[in-house]
C-alpha cells in the first residue's frame, strides 16, 4: 500500500521521512489490542491508578521537551516558541486530569423527590474511542482529547494528520514509556476508509475529531449511521470586537497577537476585527502596521498547498473589490501576513476562514452592527469582546452565537476551561470537565432499601 504519512519540512519542501500506511492487519491489531484494554485494565484499575500514569506523561513531555517541540517544527512548520509551549501546555493539561479525575468522575448523589433509599449516578468508561487529530497542534489536541479519557477508563486508538507521523509516534512511545498498559492508548497510520471502518466496529464506542468542517461532517455521517457518539471541533471565524479602547495601543498588540498565533492557523484565533467606527481608522493603521511588522521571521505555513490555498482566497476577495495591505508575496509555503478591508457581504471571503497570517477588519456603527456583524457567518467557536465598559461587554458575550467569548484579553485558555463551540463548528466540549464528561456512561444507581 502507498505511503501518505510523510514528513515534509514546509520551510524546504524537503521529505524527511516517510511511514508506511497501515495494513489492514494493522487496524485489526489496533481495535482488538484496545478492546481487550478497556474490558480489563480499564474496569478494573481505579481512577488514582489511570491518574497516576495521566501524571507521568506530562512528565515525560516536560522531560522530552526539546525533543518533542523540535519534530512539530520539522512536521509543520510551527515556530520554535510557540511549539515549546505547546508541549508545556499539554504537560499542564495531563497534570490538570491527574489532579482532578477522582473529583471529577466522583459519584454524584441525586435527590429523591420521594420514596425510600437512595440514588446516585456513578461515571464509568463506555470503551474504545477514535480520536482523529489534526496537524495545526500535534500535542495539544492529542492531550485534551486521551488524557480525561484515559483517567476514565477508555482506551485510545489515535490517527493523526498524515504530515504528523513523527509527533504521532512520540507521544504513543510518552504513553507506553509511562506505563499504559498495551491497547490502551494505539497510534495507527490509517487511511480515510480505514477510519470509516473503525468507526463501524462495533468494539468502537465513540469518536473525537478536530479537523476541518468537511472531515467533521463525514465522521458525524458515519458515527450517526452506527450509533455511536461524537465530539467535533471544527473550523471557526472567529470575531474580535472592539467597542472600547483606553488604551487602543494595547488593544492592537493583543488583536495582532489573536491573529498570529501558530502563525495565523488556529481555529480559535482571531480572524475577522469588528472595530466601532470612531476607533477604526486610527485601529486600522496601528493594526496594518502591526501586521505587517511581523513579516521578517514569520514562520511558513504548514505546507506550501496550504499557502497556495490562502492566496487564492485572499486574491479572489480583491478580485471582488476588496483592498489588501500585505508584506510581500508567496514564497512556496511561506505566506506574507497582510490585512483586507473593504470586505461586504456576498464577497466569497467574507463566510470563510482564512487560515493563515491574513485578517479581515470591518467597521461596526454601534453595538448592534458589531453583534450582527460577528454572528454572520456559519462558524460559532470562540470569540473576543474589547471594551472599557464592563456591562458592554457582559452584554456582548451574552448574545454573540459561540462557544467562547474572551473578554479582554488573548491567550487565555486554560486546562480547565471547556473548548468547542456551535454552528458549524461543531458541538462538544473537551478540557475542563466538561471535556472529562463526554464519553462516561452516567449511570443511575436507584437503591430502595
Amino acid at each position: 500500500m502507498s505511503t501518505i504519512y510523510a514528513v515534509t519540512d514546509p520551510a524546504t519542501g524537503e521529505v524527511v521521512q516517510e511511514y508506511p500506511t497501515a495494513t489492514a492487519q494493522d487496524v485489526e491489531q489496533a481495535v482488538a489490542s484496545a478492546h481487550a484494554a478497556a474490558s480489563r485494565w480499564g474496569r478494573t484499575t481505579t481512577v488514582a491508578e489511570r491518574a497516576a500514569l495521566v501524571r507521568r506523561v506530562g512528565e515525560l513531555h516536560t522531560e522530552r521537551r526539546d525533543e518533542l517541540a523540535a519534530i512539530i517544527v520539522r512536521e509543520m512548520g510551527k515556530p520554535l516558541e510557540d511549539a515549546l509551549g505547546e508541549v508545556d501546555f499539554s504537560a499542564e493539561i495531563h497534570a490538570f486530569y491527574a489532579d482532578n479525575a477522582e473529583r471529577l468522575l466522583a459519584d454524584e448523589p441525586v435527590e429523591l423527590l420521594g420514596g425510600e433509599g437512595s440514588a446516585l449516578v456513578r461515571r464509568s468508561p463506555v470503551g474504545v474511542l477514535l480520536g482523529i487529530m489534526p496537524w495545526n497542534f500535534p500535542y495539544y489536541q492529542v492531550a485534551r482529547f486521551a488524557a480525561p479519557n484515559l483517567a476514565t477508563g477508555n482506551t485510545v486508538v489515535l490517527k493523526h494528520a498524515p504530515q504528523c507521523p513523527e509527533s504521532a509516534a512520540a507521544i504513543e512511545q510518552m504513553y507506553r514509556d509511562a506505563g499504559f498498559p498495551e491497547g490502551a492508548y494505539v497510534n495507527v497510520y490509517a487511511t480515510n476508509e480505514q477510519v470509516a471502518d473503525i468507526i463501524a466496529d462495533p468494539r468502537v464506542a465513540g469518536v473525537s475529531l478536530t479537523g476541518s468542517e468537511r472531515a467533521g461532517a463525514a465522521v458525524a455521517e458515519i458515527a450517526g449511521r452506527h450509533l455511536k457518539k461524537v465530539v467535533l471541533e471544527l473550523g471557526g471565524s472567529d470575531p474580535f470586537i472592539v467597542l472600547g479602547a483606553s488604551d487602543l495601543d494595547e488593544t492592537v498588540e493583543a488583536a495582532v497577537v489573536a491573529r498570529l498565533d501558530n502563525t495565523g492557523q488556529a481555529c480559535n484565533a482571531g480572524k475577522r476585527f469588528i472595530v466601532a467606527a470612531d476607533l477604526y481608522d486610527d485601529f486600522v493603521e496601528k493594526f496594518t502596521a502591526g501586521i505587517l511588522a511581523s513579516a521578517e521571521g514569520l514562520a511558513p505555513l504548514s505546507s506550501e498547498q496550504a499557502a497556495a490555498n490562502l492566496e487564492q482566497q485572499v486574491q479572489r476577495a480583491v478580485e471582488q473589490g476588496a483592498e489588501l495591505k500585505s508584506a510581500g508575496e508567496r514564497r512556496g509555503a511561506h505566506f506574507p501576513p497582510g490585512v483586507l478591508t473593504g470586505v461586504k457581504p456576498g464577497d466569497e471571503v467574507f463566510h470563510q476562514e482564512l487560515f493563515g497570517p491574513v485578517a479581515m477588519v470591518f467597521k461596526a456603527a454601534d453595538e448592534d452592527e458589531a453583534v450582527a456583524l460577528a454572528n454572520d457567518t456559519p462558524y460559532g467557536l470562540g470569540s473576543y469582546v474589547f471594551t472599557d465598559d464592563a456591562d458592554q461587554a457582559a452584554r456582548v458575550a451574552d448574545r454573540l452565537e459561540t462557544g467562547m467569548v474572551f473578554v479582554n484579553g488573548v491567550g487565555a485558555e486554560g486546562a480547565e476551561l471547556p473548548f468547542g463551540g456551535v454552528k458549524r463548528s461543531g458541538f462538544g466540549r473537551e478540557l475542563g470537565r466538561f471535556g472529562m464528561d463526554e464519553f462516561v456512561n452516567k449511570k443511575l444507581i436507584r437503591t430502595v432499601r
